[in-house]
């Protein structure tokens, strides 16, 4: 048998083939107790340690101490005087050598996962003088591994999901176990994976550990969790090899296979007629196996309906019915209608060939309740005269029992709405007269409240505002003194089809509406002509304009914003005021124009030079005008000299009932008495209908050619300095005093 020294010596020599062995005397054939081969000596030329790593195999179980190996150096004689020195890695404690024969043995056993190898320096020192014959030589010391460690997982339990209904060899997770043992030697380290649980569902990869499905249409509504056992075996799983296992816990993932479906294909619901809309009346629930968003569902009325709406609650994931309209016992009962539930989410791996919707049939049944009194209308606005007496109609309010026995009804009026008791109503029929008379400039609005109750449940109760306006009335006066009292007659120029005049044959007149719903971004203000006309002969007519502002108002009918009051104002004068100004101003003109006759006696040329508007308007009023806005009321065309004078002019305030040609004859050029013009002019302008009376006067300040009157001035011209009659004013005075009593009517001692 080879010693364990000559192995170790031939392991080295298959190492390292180009390292001669390094002995100073003998040979390999010596060392093996081997004759010398051929009668030669085998000499290294080169001096050198015999060794260079030496092997050990770990978990030695012997009582002595194992043996290593043996240093030597090709300086040891034999004869004593060498001496070899170990240091490094447990030198002295885990490896001690024999001085004289340089033998290294282990003391303890040694373990590879702890420490696979150690290094060493050995020293060959003369025994006597301690000097070094060789020079420090470094070594090793490998441990052999043996399979003495069984493969480990991470774990001991691993959790894993895979959706239900995957596909055979679907990867679930891979589970991986490491082995201390040598993995470059030998199959120690060598792992073999296998399943020791869960078949037939899942298998193992025998190699890296991946587990997968091993069987088709796993439904997670059958079964849900898995436990699956998992073995890694060393040694690649031959006999002797060493095991270690752990758990896998699988859990399949819900997916939208199963559609929602109702366990109950009809529902009935009860509710009562006062249910508030949005309210909730009933619920109905269909069933769906998945979990998570695959059961989610949603509701929906077939078609829809007008009266009732589903919806989803997202919690419960319940259909619920709501009112969409109100319900009334009275006019229909019962209801029916069909409702569909499908799926929020599909999977459309799933969807075909399966119906993924399911329909249920709900009735509603309405329960009936006692109701309070309805009225016909809310608000009631009415419109009341003002100056209304005590005791007149004002309007009437209708209420109701909307329960099918319809209880009788009775009517009150809410004192803290009428803290003045200006108001009463009668409690069975709902009229509402007045207490007092009611005054315009005090409120023009009254706003109450009636309750209308039940007579045989005084607790159904029902209140309604009700605004009263009072509405504004015209009146007229006239100067004259007339023998049997005034009497005027109210009338509109041209249709309107806004509003409407009433003549109340009592000096006054209403203005009502013709329509509802004025706005005021069509139009915020109206201008309205009325005609107002005596009753004596001649009958003399005024024409005044009432401006009409349409205002913005509150639901309870209070004014928001608008112009305090609606202001009638006058576009025309009296004729007996309009004569005495005109007659003022052409004594006035007159007055000019001979003074300016005196002064261009050779010059004969219009008095009014330019074309412009030399023009007195002179305007009396006696009652408040319409301010700016006035201005479409009057012409003031007639003021303008004949030469310049529109002849086609008309007013432009109101349409005229006929259109007559307008007249006007040319100033008078021969010899003709001024008073004979100006008698004529007056005619003239009175048998002319669309002649004044406007707030305007025509102006006939044009002297004519060739007067007999010559020149009334008391002024000589700068050619003539004799002496002069002042009193021409007094000469001329009764002449124009009879032309306007002739003209007014009126005796001469009545002032004008």
């Amino acid at each position: 048998m080879i010693s364990n020294q000559a192995l170790l010596l031939l392991m080295l020599s298959n190492l390292w083939p180009s390292t001669a062995l390094p002995f100073m005397s003998g040979n390999i054939g010596n060392l093996f107790g081997m004759p010398e081969s051929d009668g030669k000596v085998l000499q290294r030329s080169k001096r050198g340690w015999m060794w260079n790593q030496f092997f050990l195999l770990e978990e030695y179980t012997g009582n002595d101490h194992q043996y290593v190996g043996k240093l030597h150096s090709n300086m040891d004689k034999g004869d004593g005087t060498v001496k070899y020195i170990l240091t490094g890695d447990g030198a002295g404690t885990l490896f001690l050598i024999d001085e004289k024969s340089g033998d290294i043995h282990a003391t303890k056993r040694l373990d590879r996962e702890e420490k696979a190898m150690y290094t060493l320096h050995a020293k060959v020192l003369d025994r006597n003088t301690n000097a070094e014959l060789e020079p420090d030589t470094e070594f090793n010391i490998k441990i052999h591994d043996i399979n003495d460690n069984e493969p480990k997982f991470a774990r001991e339990i691993y959790f894993a999901s895979v959706p239900e209904m995957s596909e055979v060899g679907t990867s679930v997770a891979t589970v991986t176990a490491t082995d201390a043992d040598d993995q470059t030697y030998g199959n120690s380290a060598k792992l073999v994976y296998s399943i020791l649980q869960g078949q037939p569902y899942f298998s193992v990869d025998s190699e890296n550990g991946t587990i997968k499905t091993a069987l088709p249409g796993m439904d997670r509504e059958v079964k849900e969790n898995y436990q699956v056992v998992i073995q890694a075996k060393d040694m690649a799983g031959q006999m002797g090899g060493l095991s270690g296992t752990t758990t896998v816990s699988i859990t399949l993932s819900d997916v939208n296979d199963s559609p929602p479906r109702f366990a109950n294909h009809s529902f009935r619901v009860t509710t009562v007629e006062s249910t508030e809309i949005g309210g909730a009346i009933g619920r109905i629930k269909a069933d769906d196996p998945d979990i998570g968003h695959n059961a989610e569902m949603e509701y929906s009325i077939v078609g829809g309906h007008d009266t009732f709406n589903i919806i989803t609650d997202q919690t419960t994931q319940e259909g619920v019915i709501i009112i969409k309209k109100a319900l009334d016992y009275e006019s229909k009962k019962d209801y029916e209608f069909r409702v569909e539930v499908r799926n929020t989410y599909l999977d459309a791996r799933f969807i075909h060939g399966v119906q993924f919707k399911d329909y249920a049939t709900v009735k509603v049944t309405v329960e009936d309740v006692d109701e309070p009194p309805v009225f016909t209308r809310n608000p009631y606005i009415i419109e009341v005269h003002e100056d209304t007496a005590a005791g007149s109609f004002v309007g009437v309010v209708l209420a109701r029992d909307p329960d099918a026995d319809n209880k009788p009804v009775k009517y009150s009026i809410d004192r803290h709405t009428d803290l003045e008791r200006l108001f009463s109503i009668d409690s069975t029929n709902g009229t509402i007269t007045t207490l007092k008379a009611l005054d315009r400039e005090m409120s023009k609005w009254h706003n109450i409240s009636v309750v209308a109750t039940e007579i045989n449940n005084p607790r159904q109760t029902t209140r309604v505002p009700v605004f009263i306006k009072l509405i504004q009335t015209i009146s007229a006066v006239d100067t004259d003194e007339p023998l049997v009292g005034h009497k005027f007659v109210f009338s509109m120029s041209g249709t309107n089809p806004n509003f409407t005049i009433v003549d109340k044959e009592d000096n006054t007149a209403n203005i009502l509406t013709r329509r509802g719903g004025f706005s005021r971004r069509e139009m915020s203000m109206y201008f309205l002509p009325v005609v107002i006309s005596d009753n004596d002969y001649p009958i003399q007519s005024s024409t005044s304009t009432l401006i009409v502002r349409v205002c913005a108002c509150d639901s309870r009918g209070n004014m928001q914003s608008c112009s305090p009051e609606v202001l009638p104002f006058s576009d025309g004068l009296t004729t007996g005021a309009l004569v005495a100004i005109l007659l003022c101003v052409i004594i006035l003109l007159m007055i000019v124009v001979l003074f300016a006759a005196l002064r261009r006696q050779r010059k004969k040329e219009p008095l009014i030079i330019s074309k412009e508007d030399v023009r007195d308007n002179v305007v009396s009023y006696n009652d408040e005008g319409g301010g700016e806005e006035d201005t479409q009321a009057f012409d003031i065309g007639t003021l303008r000299n004949p030469e310049v004078m529109d002849a086609n002019k008309l007013r432009r305030d109101i349409i005229p009932e006929m259109l007559f040609p307008f007249r006007r004859t040319s100033p008078i050029k021969d010899n003709t008495d001024v008073r004979d013009f100006i008698n004529g002019r007056l005619q003239e302008n009175d048998s002319d209908p669309t002649a004044p009376p406007y707030d305007s006067l025509a102006t006939y300040a044009y002297e004519g050619s060739g007067s007999l009157a010559e020149s009334l001035s008391s002024l000589e011209s700068a050619a003539n300095e004799g002496d002069q009659d002042y009193d021409y004013l007094s000469n001329w005075g009764p002449q124009f005093k009879k032309l306007a009593e002739m003209y007014i009517g009126r005796s001469p001692d009545r002032e004008t």
